[in-house]
């Protein structure tokens, strides 16, 4: 297990190696392709804005890399026509700030556990660091890589489409002045979110195994990880110091699988919730599209987040439980138990099903509950008042939209 581990370790570090210096050559030419090969590329080319207007220089090589070669605006515009309503554009808003948060905190996780190449750029890989993320999953580098591809994707489009419609984008590049982790292998640059003091919510693993409650109904659910949710622990190396002893390192790998989850069942809801107040078909038709890729993403991190090893760490006592035994264990922790659970859903008086939790309308799925989600999480810890009152405000609009 160890041998194949380290294999598959060297193979991603070397594939970066390669990579970068592939991509150094290319610059050096100043040679670029006219098409790219990837399975999205289409994403960057047809529906992203051409250059890095929207968006900003602050997002990073990342922000450059997939605005770069898109069509022009104008051009775009043509494909559709129409004002959108106050409510629609409120919702379109909010879910692009949300994807910006996410691909900020993603780029970070790729820039030291996912593979950097053209299509995600940035960062040159911590080895411990990838070690442990390769205990969860041999592929979790490409995971991460594509996950972080996706929701980059999903940012540049929502903001393109509002632009097409004469609605103004989304821009938080002002409040990109959190630190970098100082681990070889991540940039040097301005970050929007903090992912080395997080309080990690891990009951929706709980919440997703239970057959009696769902969270809509006003139940609550165990921590799968109660040591996360009790303190404030990094999910990425904050230095090179954090890459040893072992168990340190690993415990970090872990947190950030569980963070992982965390993170995208929160847009598998979210995307739901909203819906149901969207008033134009082709709006509805967004959130129906990328919703599903949120969930798609959630049961990915939700299969490798149970592989984490039962372990403590040495450094701070943060405890990772083996879930599959006492005082953990049965159908509440049993970790090949990865598909939603049916559970009662509008009324206890109908059977149970297999469902998507929570998603009322101005819930605890909704806008405000997500930021204040993601503020308990930490993420933005470090962020001065003006970004939360930001973020409340387009939070508010958009829970306050209905269907008109």
């Amino acid at each position: 297990m160890l041998d194949r581990l380290n294999h598959e370790q060297k193979k991603i570090v070397e594939c970066n190696a390669q990579q970068a210096q592939k991509e150094e050559i290319m610059t050096q030419n100043a040679q670029q392709p006219k098409h790219a090969t990837s399975r999205r590329s289409f994403l960057r080319k047809g529906l992203a804005v051409g250059g890095a207007g929207i968006i900003g220089a602050g997002a990073g090589a990342i922000g450059t890399e997939l605005l770069a070669g898109g069509i022009s605006l104008p051009a775009f515009a043509e494909a559709g026509s129409g004002s959108l309503t106050q409510g629609d554009v409120a919702i379109l808003r909010f879910l692009a700030a949300v994807e910006i948060i996410e691909s900020d905190l993603w780029q970070q996780y790729n820039e030291l556990g996912g593979i950097q190449d053209s299509e995600v750029p940035g960062g040159s890989g911590s080895a411990p660091y990838i070690a442990g993320l390769l205990v969860l999953d041999g592929d979790m580098s490409q995971y991460i890589h594509d996950n972080t591809e996706d929701e980059f994707s999903h940012m540049n489009f929502l903001n393109a489409y509002l632009a097409s419609k004469g609605a103004k984008p989304v821009n938080l590049d002002k409040f990109r002045t959190l630190p970098s982790s100082k681990a070889t292998g991540a940039q040097q640059i301005g970050r929007l979110t903090n992912l080395m003091q997080l309080t990690v919510d891990t009951s929706w693993w709980t919440r997703y195994r239970s057959s009696t409650k769902n969270p809509d109904f006003g139940d609550t659910f165990p921590q799968a990880i109660p040591g996360l949710f009790a303190g404030q622990f990094p999910a990425i190396p904050r230095n090179d110091g954090d890459l040893s002893p072992k168990d340190h390192i690993q415990a970090i790998a872990s947190t950030a699988g569980f963070h992982f989850g965390y993170i995208e069942q929160g847009g598998s809801s979210l995307y739901p919730t909203l819906a149901q107040g969207v008033t134009s078909l082709e709006v509805l038709r967004i959130l129906l599209s990328i919703g599903p890729v949120e969930t798609s993403h959630f049961q990915t991190w939700h299969d490798k987040a149970g592989n984490a090893p039962p372990l403590t760490d040495p450094t701070n006592g943060l405890v990772f439980p083996d879930l599959n035994a006492a005082p953990f264990g049965g159908q509440t922790f049993q970790t090949n138990l990865i598909m939603p659970e049916p559970t009662i859903f509008l009324s206890r008086k109908f059977p149970a099903v297999s469902i998507i939790r929570p998603t009322q309308i101005a819930g605890s799925g909704g806008a405000v509950a997500t930021i204040k989600s993601f503020t308990a999480d930490g993420l933005f810890i470090g962020q001065p008042p003006e970004f939360f009152a930001v973020l409340h405000n387009l939070a508010e609009q958009a829970d306050a939209a209905r269907r008109g």
